[in-house]
């Protein structure tokens, strides 16, 4: 009875921005905001064990690769990959430098 939407972000705030934004997106990619309480408490609740700096960063990285759940905060954790450096976008000019040749390929053209 406890968990409202605003108890959740104000808990999530306390950790930081990166948390707080963690949870908003949780909170709104849901059907019901509801569905996401136990995801987003359960991220909050981590920073009692790992501190408030690691979580942060956990949950940034879990923002850029687009994670939103817990398991995804708990592996970047576990897997001490919240002291890495912050994931890469490739923008459109150096995906087309990733792209391969080939004679199969046909294009974004092709569909149009």
């Amino acid at each position: 009875a406890d968990w409202t939407i605003d108890r959740i972000l104000r808990d999530a705030r306390g950790v930081g921005a990166s948390t707080e934004m963690f949870c908003q997106m949780v909170l709104e990619k849901r059907p019901h905001p509801e569905q996401g309480f136990r995801t987003c408490m359960g991220v909050v609740r981590l920073s009692k064990t790992v501190g408030a700096p690691r979580l942060e960063a956990a949950c940034l990285r879990a923002l850029q690769a687009g994670a939103l759940t817990y398991a995804s905060v708990k592996s970047i954790l576990d897997n001490r990959l919240d002291g890495q450096p912050a994931l890469r976008r490739h923008g459109a000019e150096e995906n087309a430098q990733l792209a391969l040749p080939h004679a199969n390929i046909r294009g974004s053209k092709y569909y149009h």
